[in-house]
């Protein structure tokens, strides 16, 4: 009976320490976490396995990459635009204020050049209409002269010149402040962001600049006043490339 209490404490002595030393090699060579290389080429389904699991260990107390790591991967998982990472309205602790995540609105853009496009082509028919009508009046003129409308024709030229200088006061200022909003929105000097309202919760939007300067507007449904905040990101792989986000942060009143 002895011996037999020895031999299963020998036995079980046996199978315990490979276990609490493999256990311990794990704790001395810490967690791992899926490899998905350059994250400029890791796919969106990668990624997203790695978010995963590296907010699940960081929320268990054993965090699986740095800190920078963990910003650039939700980073590029929101140039996806990735579910995972959707956040809303939230509270800084460093600011003291409430923010919301804002990201580029492609069709915004596209909205805007079409309205620009349009007054581009009614500044351009303006300066030119009087310009193909002077033409086409003086040819006319030069193979239909008569002496009974000597006159009449006198004042011909005047009234060209004059209708050309007047299409041309009209239509260049339209058609060269036209030509500078598409060149703004067509290199992303203007960029459209939307985002959530941090105080009712709706979608706003707004045209800001990529510089990175804060800009200001209004909730068009609860009237709070909201800062827009841009971020300019290079792309590695596709030089020449950006990508633009940014937060919309509300701005509380003064106390009085």
């Amino acid at each position: 009976s002895g011996a037999n209490i020895s031999d299963q404490f020998s036995r079980w002595s046996a199978a315990a320490v490979p276990a609490v030393i493999n256990h311990s090699r794990l704790r001395a060579e810490g967690p791992s976490c899926l490899f998905v290389g350059p994250l400029e080429t890791a796919t969106q389904e990668n990624l997203e396995a790695l978010y995963r699991q590296a907010r699940k260990a960081y929320y268990s107390g054993q965090p699986l990459i740095v800190d920078d790591m963990f910003d650039r991967v939700e980073l590029k998982l929101r140039s996806y635009g990735s579910k995972y990472v959707v956040k809303y309205p939230r509270c800084s602790l460093r600011r003291h204020s409430t923010y919301a995540d804002a990201e580029e609105d492609p069709s915004q853009v596209f909205a805007l050049s079409s309205v620009w496009l349009l007054i581009l082509g009614f500044g351009t028919s303006a300066c030119l209409v009087p310009v193909a009508y002077a033409i086409t009046r003086a040819y006319r003129d030069a193979f239909n002269s008569s002496g009974v409308f000597y006159a009449v024709e006198l004042f011909s030229p005047l009234s060209c010149m004059l209708f050309v200088l007047f299409g041309a006061m009209v239509g260049y200022p339209i058609a060269s402040a036209s030509v500078g909003a598409l060149r703004g929105l067509w290199v992303n000097d203007l960029v459209a962001l939307k985002g959530i309202c941090p105080h009712c919760g709706e979608e706003v939007y707004a045209f800001v600049g990529s510089k990175q300067w804060p800009h200001r507007v209004e909730c068009h449904v609860c009237k709070s006043s909201l800062e827009f905040r841009t971020k300019v990101v290079e792309s590695v792989s596709a030089p020449g490339k950006r990508w633009v986000y940014g937060r919309v942060y509300l701005i509380r009143a003064a106390k009085r």
